[in-house]
């Protein structure tokens, strides 16, 4: 049962908790086998998006009997993050006018292997072009050291490029390869391209953010909605979308959704039978990190 539905939580475009929640339940078919297993923080709003927002990760206290919950450490004390499995956890987050579930790279029971790679493409303006070359470029990178990847719009600014693993690397080295891997696209591409973390410093240049490989880190879940006018969706693409602009940063919106899924479905299917080694691709990396600077040109040039 969806409380108060009639609240206002995009007061742009008028959506409701209501379409909010029937969103969620629409899409739970194809998101909960991308969210299923992994630790939960919530980006809720109470009041709608043009107030103030939290994050809410604890829900040791005051919640159903019946939600999955897992204990992890942190320092000083531990977290018991929601677990969601089913529409049911789903449409409770949605009623706790949770508007983005942030997750885990990683599933319990295996909390330290994650399964996927994460990198965020965050640029600092609208600039098209720049950020599709940068997407295509890292593609391309990861595949030069064997690795598929699948992107997703952020329903921001960027896109989110996933890498799937086997599960054998644990947080630490994750975290190190995805930093190398970034490490060397700023290289490549220092004109367009940074690893600076304070936007002073990055001089209009595309942030690749490699922090959600560690461990506690989130990103927004695949299908999740953002709170920006118009509720944009962080919406699984293909490659080939992303190619002809076809996919922007917040390309496909709550209320068009139903009619894209509809049209083709879960395009990150293959992405959840997909389990690659950083073994090689890391020995790769330590060879391209060696390589004498010529090697590293700069290749934005578009």
């Amino acid at each position: 049962m969806i409380t108060h539905p009639d609240k206002v939580l995009f007061p742009d475009a008028g959506i409701t908790k209501r379409e909010l929640a029937g969103y969620y339940e629409l899409i739970a078919p194809l998101m909960l086998p991308h969210l299923e297993g992994r630790p939960v923080t919530m980006e809720r709003y109470p009041a709608g998006i043009e107030q103030k927002g939290f994050f809410h990760k604890d829900v040791s206290r005051g919640f159903p009997a019946w939600l999955e919950r897992v204990e992890v450490p942190k320092k000083n004390g531990s977290v018991h993050h929601p677990i969601v499995r089913d529409a049911r956890a789903l449409l409770w987050l949605a009623n706790q006018n949770c508007i983005t579930p942030h997750v885990w790279p990683s599933r319990v029971p295996r909390l330290f292997h994650p399964d996927v790679c994460v990198f965020d493409l965050d640029p600092p303006d609208n600039r098209p072009g720049v950020l599709r070359s940068a997407a295509l470029a890292l593609r391309d990178f990861l595949a030069d050291l064997g690795l598929q990847s699948w992107v997703k719009t952020s329903g921001s600014k960027g896109f989110h490029i996933v890498v799937p693993l086997d599960g054998a690397a644990d947080f630490g080295e994750v975290a190190r390869f995805a930093s190398a891997v970034g490490a060397i696209m700023v290289r490549r591409h220092p004109r367009h391209l940074t690893q600076e973390f304070h936007k002073v410093d990055r001089a209009g240049r595309i942030l690749v953010d490699t922090g959600r490989n560690g461990y506690s880190a989130t990103f927004a879940a695949a299908y999740a909605v953002r709170p920006r006018p118009d509720a944009p969706i962080s919406a699984p693409c293909t490659w080939e979308e992303v190619e002809r602009g076809e996919a922007g940063p917040a390309s496909f919106t709550l209320r068009a959704m139903a009619r894209r899924v509809d049209a083709v479905g879960d395009r990150w299917a293959a992405l959840l039978a997909c389990r690659q080694s950083l073994q090689q691709p890391v020995a790769r990396l330590h060879e391209l990190r060696d390589a004498p600077n010529r090697e590293l040109h700069d290749q934005s040039t578009q």
